[in-house]
């Protein structure tokens, strides 16, 4: 992709995100003009006069929707930078933080954590993050000592290991639900992802992990491509093979661990949005990466939006959305691998 291609890219990829901010946080069961909601933002950083927007339009924007677009920004851009790297990593298009059985060792950490909290156990507050990033790190630890082979973990077993321990973490997480009565709507909807009654706590949870995974797996995009090439070129080439290996996927799994901790269940992001980035940018990650981040912010905010009015008031777990388009897409993908082993 040449240069000014990348600079027109970005520059679409930035105000594409900067109108979304804007029209999502306007967009809800009480309308709000743009042009107020830009006027609001603006005032935070005192390049505006708010004198004529009443206190609960302010409250609205600052206090309800504003978390909930930025945190949606930041799980999108979460799910799409691991699912790019996992994509990369194994050189699989099928690959996805799902796959690697990260979303459910995540899922079985917050389901303990909603049942304790409802069963009156609770040890601190904001247990089900905490519980549903332990999870996630703990299923990934696992995968990858079940998966590792003489000191190296091949690619195809620990894809395997992922999907396998993922299988036996759902069977864990349907027995809790069958023992917890009444207290299966809860766990139900976690699992079916969503960012309602989410607040200014779990965007400062997120944004950490999410920026210092960037800056590591960005600073590992050459590592990546060459990778493409497969291990045996990349060690020819001075890559340590092994130890980049083990790097990214302990970047890539704590940031879909902080992710899926305040979101839930939001499966294919990963999936979806690299592979459709790839398609346009090109494999190179020095582009692939930042790029999948910016669509996966924007994607994941319009689908929040689509769940949340489509059927106003009631909303719509955004998971769900996310499973009926990217469902079909795996679908896709699935074939068109078929036919290109069938080649």
């Amino acid at each position: 992709m040449k240069r000014r291609n990348i600079f027109l890219t970005f520059g679409v990829l930035f105000v594409m995100l900067g109108l979304t901010l804007i029209l999502a946080i306007a967009i809800g069961a009480v309308a709000i003009p743009p042009g107020v909601t830009l006027q609001v933002l603006l005032s935070r950083i005192g390049l505006g006069d708010i004198s004529g927007v009443s206190g609960s339009t302010v409250d609205i924007i600052w206090r309800l929707r504003l978390p909930r677009v930025i945190l949606g920004m930041l799980v999108g851009a979460s799910l799409s930078l691991a699912g790019a790297t996992f994509q990369g990593l194994l050189r699989n298009p099928l690959a996805d933080p799902f796959t690697i059985g990260v979303s459910s060792g995540a899922a079985v950490g917050a389901t303990i954590a909603i049942l304790l909290r409802q069963l009156g156990v609770m040890f601190f507050p904001h247990m089900l993050p905490a519980f549903a990033f332990v999870g996630a790190f703990l299923a990934m630890f696992f995968i990858y000592n079940l998966a590792k082979i003489g000191g190296q973990v091949p690619v195809v077993t620990l894809l395997l290991a992922g999907v396998v321990v993922s299988s036996f973490l759902s069977a864990i997480i349907s027995l809790i639900m069958v023992f917890s009565g009444q207290n299966m709507q809860g766990i139900f909807f976690w699992l079916s992802g969503g960012l309602m009654m989410r607040s200014w706590t779990e965007v400062w949870f997120v944004l950490p992990y999410l920026l210092v995974g960037f800056l590591v797996l960005f600073f590992y995009a050459r590592e990546l491509n060459i990778l493409l090439m497969g291990e045996e070129a990349a060690l020819h080439l001075g890559v340590r093979v092994e130890f980049t290996k083990k790097l990214l996927l302990v970047i890539a799994s704590l940031v879909t661990a902080a992710a899926v901790s305040v979101s839930g269940m939001i499966g294919f992001v990963g999936l979806i949005v690299p592979h459709a980035v790839r398609i346009v940018s090109g494999p190179d990650h020095r582009v692939l990466l930042p790029a999948s981040a910016l669509v996966g912010a924007i994607f994941l905010v319009w689908a929040d939006v689509f769940a949340r009015t489509a059927v106003a008031p009631q909303e719509i777990p955004v998971g769900i959305i996310t499973a009926f388009v990217g469902a079909p897409f795996f679908i896709y993908l699935l074939r068109k691998k078929k036919k290109d082993i069938r080649l």
